[in-house]
């Protein structure tokens, strides 16, 4: 770095740093998105994990009128309680009160249908806006799995073999590993994490040149015996610092906080190395340069410091659009998405999480997606703060 691109780089970044503002902010979003996908991979593991800590509790009228089904439930984990008959309003409080996942009620005619072979009648009462779901399927298959070994028995009986009623029998077989499973998961949120990027430069984006404008300091700096371009990289550089810092120690601790985590539990894995994760905080370096550079030309632009801070906050939002887009239509990852910044980044986070072979070619387009772009805009810039039409916005 050039000594004079070095002082005023050094000059603004001790400027962004005695701000509490930009200092809360570093720390807010380092450690808020991380957090918040570790909260939501919590709470499915907890959820998808809950029958089997706790089992499931079954409330059941009339059924000494079923032994066998009663069995049944047993040996599936499932706690069944006895209960009297009770009204349909004592069903729905005991329901709501959160005490069992369903409620079985046996017909009063149970035994003499069943043994007419007519259909016994078995009510299923259960709370849908209670988390019971994977409870109640649960029982629910139980019930289905009895029904079929009634059938068979009845066939049998009558001298008819129970493959009649499955002429066709499919076999399943699932080639998804656990990696990959986890990517399409894990993948849909992970584009948070690449968001500081554009948040963190905004403040000493826009201080650095519509704020200094407010103040009457940028024309002493034009003042100096220094060339546009090299003032221009002093800010810009400045202005970057922040979100890479922030970027990568949000990266690394939402590595960490997954790489702990059993996702094996929900069928899941997070097979990413420290070595991967470095080279992916070391390719979307380039990220944060961008918004940096995009900032500091928009805000130098602007006419105040207000409208510098209104237009960036709706600029922020647009490299969001393409991932979001490509999530909502399900597209295949395809090699153009490598070109795009900030989907370049999620594209190819995504794709190593599912352990893929990626080569080093989408790790170079996802580099010099941002920073050529970069660098474009920097030399723009660069080139129009030669007028003081647009230094002085007027």
């Amino acid at each position: 770095m050039k000594s004079k691109i070095r002082i005023v780089f050094w000059k603004e970044l001790r400027e962004t740093l005695r701000e509490k503002r930009t200092l809360s902010l570093l720390l807010l979003f380092t450690l808020m998105y991380p957090v918040l996908i570790g909260y939501v991979m919590h709470q499915m593991i907890d959820k998808n994990t809950r029958t089997e800590r706790e089992g499931i509790e079954l409330a059941i009228i009339g059924g000494a009128q079923a032994p066998t089904l009663v069995s049944q439930l047993r040996q599936k984990n499932v706690t069944v309680n006895q209960v009297a008959p009770m009204d349909e309003e004592a069903i729905a409080a005991l329901l709501h009160a959160r005490k069992t996942a369903a409620v079985l009620r046996l017909s009063d005619d149970f035994v003499e249908n069943y043994g007419a072979m007519r259909p016994a009648r078995i009510d299923l009462w259960f709370d849908s806006a209670a988390e019971s779901g994977p409870q109640r399927r649960q029982i629910e298959e139980v019930l289905q799995a009895y029904s079929s070994n009634i059938a068979s028995a009845r066939l049998l009986a009558h001298g008819v073999s129970p493959a009649t009623l499955s002429p066709i029998q499919v076999q399943r077989y699932d080639t998804g590993t656990n990696a990959s499973r986890s990517a399409m998961v894990i993948g849909g949120i992970i584009g948070i994490l690449f968001f500081p990027a554009f948040m963190l430069t905004m403040s000493a984006a826009v201080d650095s040149t519509a704020g200094e404008r407010e103040r009457r300091s940028l024309e002493v700096l034009m003042a100096q015996p220094i060339r546009t371009w090299e003032l221009v990289c002093g800010k810009w550089l400045a202005a970057s610092v922040p979100a890479v810092v922030g970027v990568t120690l949000e990266l690394l601790l939402a590595h960490a906080i997954l790489a702990w985590m059993p996702l094996e539990e929900i069928g899941m894995s997070w097979s990413l190395g420290w070595g991967e994760m470095l080279l992916v905080c070391l390719v979307t370096a380039p990220l944060s340069l961008l918004s940096g550079a995009l900032y500091i030309a928009l805000a130098m632009n602007a006419k105040s410091f207000k409208e510098a801070q209104t237009t960036l906050s709706f600029v922020m939002i647009i490299p969001l659009i393409p991932g979001f887009a490509v999530s909502a239509l399900e597209l295949k990852t395809a090699s153009w998405m490598y070109l795009v910044p900030t989907l370049s980044n999620q594209t190819l986070l995504k794709e190593l999480a599912k352990s893929s072979e990626l080569g080093a070619l989408p790790f170079v387009l996802t580099f010099f997606s941002s920073l050529i772009p970069a660098l474009l805009v920097v030399a723009f810039a660069s080139w129009r703060m030669k007028s003081e039409r647009y230094v002085l916005a007027v």
